[in-house]
């Protein structure tokens, strides 16, 4: 036990109790590096060949009896931003409830944290349409035998940014709802089925004459090409005179052994005003993954409901591919279309290290925010996580 763990760990025979009657507060302190490094071709036009540490996080975890928070605070490229930062109840092993800024369950993208993708990057079109960005609301979860349910209340503001400041706040609510009829080391069989409702965005603007007033509802979808060395934007549209909108996002995973298949839908529509038509949008994306040394089987994570990070001394092959479309002729917006097509070897040295090798192309068309282009791209990436 570390001198500061030591500190909040306090015996209950203290106060005169038994131990053994009173929960105790734990305190542990959480972090991660990672540094990357990538190669372009072709290179310029945004690209450049190079290394980058492009997230440093430091966090601590607390728990006591049945409640428990995180508080994770990240940095990157000069900048810091808050990241998980909630507290939780758990009414017994099955069910519990969360509350404050943090990723909804909305996908089997939602499983995994940014950094433990397997594709090593976060696939465009999750990207795209906002589905595991952080937001501000509370979270039920039920996880129990062969189903999964997640269902949220939300409010679409920044962590950093006062309602105020939005004029009108912008509310929604998900739900991922998962049937696994296997569910255990060696054999996992899960189809699920995702859905949000969110209303339109505003912001406080000031008129010509030094008046404020409610920006119309609007909605910003973007995304980068897949690398984070470099920073360039692939696809973008901005969709004004929004009322609200609809996201659907059917998942599956299959897993036998050292084998297995994953993939997710995704179908939205943004409903607007002033009799313009609606925006609509699609994409989808698909890993096959397999364990070439260390561990035969993959296993199962029970609280995020998807695949368990393989164990130590084990490589890891990814095959993957990811599609955007943007593009709807119909509303006038033009958020573009993109491939990709990758391959991750991830090896999980410990349960402190990992390293991966990533080789992807990728190609966009018709898009507002970059021309026609396809770019091949190598990166290595070390993280060290506690």
């Amino acid at each position: 036990m570390t001198l500061l763990s030591a500190m909040f760990v306090m015996p209950a025979a203290v106060y005169g109790q038994d131990d053994s009657d009173q929960p105790k507060f734990k305190f542990s302190p959480s972090g991660r590096i990672l540094a990357d490094g990538a190669i372009y071709a072709p290179d310029g036009d945004g690209f450049a060949d190079g290394v980058a540490i492009p997230d440093v996080r430091l966090g601590a975890k607390v728990s006591y009896g049945k409640w428990s928070g995180k508080i994770d605070i990240g940095y990157g490229f000069g900048k810091l931003s808050m990241k998980d930062v909630f507290i939780q109840y758990s009414f017994n092993d099955f069910n519990y409830v969360k509350a404050g800024y943090f990723v909804h369950q909305f996908g089997l993208n939602a499983a995994t944290s940014s950094s433990m993708k397997p594709s090593m990057e976060v696939s465009s079109c999750d990207t795209y349409f906002n589905a595991t960005g952080r937001n501000l609301g509370i979270q039920y979860v039920h996880d129990k035998g062969d189903f999964f349910a997640g269902v949220s209340v939300m409010a679409g503001t920044s962590i950093s940014t006062p309602a105020s400041d939005y004029g009108k706040v912008s509310a929604g609510a998900t739900t991922r709802l998962v049937w696994r009829p296997y569910h255990a080391t060696g054999q996992v069989v899960q189809i699920g089925m995702s859905g949000w409702y969110q209303s339109a965005m505003h912001k406080k603007l000031i008129d010509d004459e030094g008046n404020p007033y409610v920006s119309p509802g609007y909605f910003d979808f973007s995304c980068q090409f897949p690398t984070r060395v470099s920073k360039v934007d692939m696809l973008g549209a901005n969709v004004s005179d929004a009322k609200g909108l609809v996201k659907l996002s059917p998942e599956w995973l299959f897993s036998k052994d050292r084998v297995a298949l994953e993939g997710q839908y995704y179908y939205m529509n943004v409903q607007r005003k002033n009799g313009l038509p609606s925006y609509k949008a699609q994409g989808v994306y698909g890993l096959f993954r397999t364990l070439l040394i260390g561990d035969s089987q993959y296993g199962y994570s029970h609280g995020d409901a998807g695949l368990a990070t393989p164990g130590a001394k084990t490589l890891e092959c990814v095959l993957g591919y990811s599609y955007t479309n943007g593009r709807d002729k119909s509303a006038d917006i033009f958020g573009g279309i993109s491939n990709d097509y990758s391959v991750t070897f991830n090896y999980y040295v410990n349960k402190y290290v990992t390293c991966r090798l990533r080789y992807s192309y990728t190609n966009v068309w018709g898009s507002d925010v970059m021309h026609k282009r396809h770019e091949n791209i190598i990166q290595a990436r070390i993280m060290f996580k506690f």
